[in-house]
């Protein structure tokens, strides 16, 4: 079989022999799709510090004390039978992994200009007052980024389907939630920064 080969440099064809078989997988062999797009991460600049100031704790701090938690269990003797060595390795294990999703989070971190924020509608980063229209029940949410959410000090992910169903809603207006029980209503008492 003859194959025309173009040579990326030169910009030129090449006729040369090749046995079928290997043309046969020359040209059903896929490329793994290697997905290099990172969720922007919208943060606050305090956020954005907590991030950093746990990265450079888990770098500076913790990484070191488990390398030398290692090596102490090393210098113990057989490796196959040592369970520090185990859980120290495992350790090690779970905090790089933090590091890691902790760097990707810090390199898609997008600040958001708190200045530009508009009490008009619902978004990211506005105080919201909302009602529930069966309970009468009022509640106060933040409205934060994924990574800053914390239920306890009333910070609500944007990716929940409570903050989903509130965005771009107006005070007055009656946002409809699907949760895992059902449908739940809410209306929008009051928007503050």
């Amino acid at each position: 079989m003859i194959v025309y080969l173009q040579s990326i440099k030169h910009k030129e064809k090449q006729r040369i022999g090749v046995p079928a078989f290997i043309v046969g997988i020359l040209f059903c062999y896929k490329r793994p799709k290697i997905h290099t797009t990172m969720a922007i991460n919208y943060m606050t600049a305090e956020g954005y510090k907590k991030l950093v100031e746990e990265l450079n704790e888990l770098e500076r701090v913790q990484r070191p004390s488990i390398s030398k938690q290692i090596g102490e269990a090393r210098d113990k003797g057989d490796l196959s039978e040592n369970a520090e060595y185990d859980a120290a390795k495992e350790a090690q294990g779970m905090l790089e992994m933090r590091i890691s999703n902790l760097k990707a989070m810090v390199a898609s971190a997008r600040m958001i200009d708190e200045s530009k924020i508009s009490t008009k509608e619902v978004q990211i980063l506005t105080r919201v007052k909302i009602k529930n229209t069966k309970t009468e029940q009022i509640m106060t949410y933040m409205i934060v980024s994924e990574s800053e959410a914390n239920f306890k000090e009333g910070k609500l992910s944007v990716t929940t389907p409570i903050a989903k169903g509130l965005l771009g809603k107006k005070v007055g207006q009656k946002a409809t939630v699907s949760v895992p029980n059902g449908q739940l209503e809410f209306e929008v008492m009051e928007i503050t920064l």
